[in-house]
């Protein structure tokens, strides 16, 4: 279910991600357009203004006080078309605005393929509003114009001004929207390899994020798996013993019982007696450690060995021992523990013995577990760290071999080392951890 889920949001993710591209190409290809169309329009707008300041005003004026294919037409034509092709311009051509509403051509610079002159005084395309600003003497530029009989093209225009300074007329040039366009393209294929990497490296953040939060979800399932596991282990311990108790409680009770029939007091109270001492042996399980976690293991694998009628002592320092994870220092020590009571067992009640050492020696957390039983033979000490490997008998459904590799795994992530010291007398397994100024390693 979590995978589906994980999966839609990548989706879905993916989706909007596409959809964000699409409409930034958009948006970036009439940003682009938009503004090759201003650029343009000045570059042309500076272009116009040079071929007014160098045109014949005085013959221009001739002409328009009589408007007809003259000499003076002709003269101020062939200038025009000169300029037309030198700046590449679809058409230039002069303008008399007669009204904030109208304009017209009077003379017209064309391609040479346009077999048709443009009439003098011709309506011109020129939108109103531009108009209106040509009205008032104001410099124009329109937005690009579709115009039926010759095609889609940008319009600026400048004043032409006297030797006086008074305006005569406008300088237009038409430029071909196709030019716009082909400024425009290169533009943006310039901009799309740009546009394709930002979006490639979205997806791969995207795709890098999803795959960190299912790798910590996972750590972390692993962790609370293994923490589950070792406090189930423990808590089964703990309930072992408590049944241990409850079922020796019980015998004592009988045995009172039978010795109070009988009316045998004085071995009644002889039992009490043997009774209590018990009790206060088990009142003393309680340790001084201040970490919360160790206090509870080490009480709890104390009981366990005194319901085993097994020798423990304890040599445990008042610490925290807080440069190590309170998960896998119970890792650590239940397993080594475990299994020295476990070797304890073999011997007889009377040899059953049981030491734990935890302290700190020249900046290195010490872990010594002592106990007596069989002794380890040196052809298994090279393999009873790896997994699986184990000296015990193997036991119906319980599996063998993890221990001491789940507590080679802890040490080596701390950096610290294990040994083995085992003869026929005790076996004594010692672990060194250096004390990292409270940094704790990331889990495996």
């Amino acid at each position: 279910m979590k995978n589906k889920k994980l999966k839609s949001i990548f989706v879905i993710s993916l989706l909007l991600l596409v959809i964000f591209m699409m409409v930034n190409m958009f948006s970036s290809y009439f940003n682009i357009k938009k503004t090759a169309e201003n650029s343009i329009a000045n570059q042309n707008i500076v272009a116009a203004k040079s071929i007014a300041a160098s045109m014949d005003t005085e013959t221009y004026k001739l002409f328009l006080e009589n408007p007809i294919k003259n000499k003076e037409y002709l003269e101020i034509k062939h200038y025009l078309e000169d300029a037309r092709e030198k700046n590449g311009a679809l058409h230039v051509y002069t303008l008399v605005v007669d009204s904030p509403k109208v304009s017209r051509a009077m003379i017209v610079a064309m391609p040479e393929e346009i077999n048709e002159e443009f009439p003098i005084g011709g309506i011109c395309t020129v939108p109103e509003e531009q108009v209106e600003m040509a009205n008032k003497g104001l410099i124009f530029s329109t937005d690009i114009i579709a115009d039926p009989v010759y095609g889609d093209y940008l319009t600026v225009g400048v004043p032409i001004e006297d030797q006086s300074g008074g305006n005569i007329g406008y300088l237009a040039i038409d430029i071909s929207a196709e030019v716009i366009n082909n400024i425009s393209g290169k533009a943006l294929n310039s901009s799309i390899s740009s546009l394709v990497f930002n979006g490639l490296f979205v997806i791969l953040m995207l795709a890098s994020f999803l795959a960190l939060q299912n790798w910590y979800r996972g750590e972390l399932k692993k962790e609370v798996g293994d923490t589950e596991d070792t406090y189930q282990l423990e808590l089964q311990s703990l309930i072992s013993s408590v049944q241990s108790l409850r079922h020796d409680f019980s015998n004592h009770i009988q045995v009172l019982h039978g010795l109070l029939k009988l009316e045998k007091h004085d071995k009644a109270l002889d039992y009490l007696t043997i009774l209590s001492k018990e009790v206060h042996l088990i009142e003393s399980i309680k340790l001084d450690v201040s970490n919360p976690g160790l206090s509870v293991l080490l009480q709890t694998k104390k009981l366990s060995a005194q319901n085993h009628n097994i020798d423990i002592h304890f040599d445990v320092l008042n610490g925290s021992f807080n440069t190590i994870k309170t998960t896998d220092l119970i890792k650590l020590l239940s397993n080594l523990i475990d299994n020295a009571i476990e070797a304890a067992l073999e011997l007889p009640e009377q040899e059953r013995k049981m030491k734990i050492v935890c302290k700190v020696v020249s900046n290195n957390y010490i872990f010594e577990i002592t106990n007596t039983g069989p002794a380890i033979k040196e052809k298994d000490k090279q393999h009873i760290f790896k997994s699986g490997f184990s000296t015990k008998k193997i036991r119906q459904g319980k599996m063998r071999g993890q221990g001491l590799f789940i507590v080679k795994e802890v040490v080596s992530r701390y950096g610290g080392g294990i040994s083995i010291d085992s003869n026929k007398n005790q076996t004594v397994v010692r672990v060194e951890i250096p004390i990292n100024q409270g940094k704790i390693p990331p889990s495996n």
